[in-house]
């Protein structure tokens, strides 16, 4: 029985692609520290070669696919039984070409069904109300009805 009641992901690929990352950022970080571009770009490469290291293991089946797995595929030491045809929501495998699902097309065409046309709404015309000062508010009405009164404040 595991110690922990849910899948925390643990994987090979995840763990592997982690541990070569974190060689290739301590390296970037010393070739900043000592003003090194060899030592920045040899880092660079590193976590590039940690991504692909990960992203093969994942495709061969050391990796975990997104969301929730059985209970009986949650340690480490279990292959990824679906790994050959891909995961559907994965990012690495619809890189490789794999998960894709093929739509089916339709043997016959679908006929056209003309979009529903209604009534158009009633809307009150757009009113330019002024109090005077030089301030317009549009769109309000006028309190009280009459020249000089309050626009939009209501009543005092």
């Amino acid at each position: 029985m595991s110690v922990h009641p849910y899948d925390e992901g643990h994987t090979v690929a995840g763990w592997t692609g982690v541990a070569i990352a974190t060689v290739g950022t301590s390296v970037m970080g010393v070739g900043v520290c000592t003003v090194s571009p060899p030592a920045l770009v040899l880092g660079g490469v590193i976590d590039v070669l940690a991504l692909l290291v990960t992203w093969a293991l994942h495709l061969s089946g050391w990796g975990k696919p997104p969301g929730i797995r059985p209970r009986a595929q949650w340690s480490m030491r279990v292959r990824d039984p679906h790994a050959r045809e891909g995961h559907p929501d994965c990012l690495g495998c619809r890189l490789a070409g794999r998960g894709r699902m093929a739509s089916p097309r339709p043997a016959s065409p679908q006929p056209v069904t003309p979009p529903v046309t209604s009534t158009p709404l009633s809307v009150p015309p757009s009113t330019l109300a002024s109090d005077g000062t030089g301030m317009e508010v549009r769109g309000a009405a006028l309190v009280g009805g009459q020249p000089g009164a309050d626009v939009g404040r209501g009543a005092s």
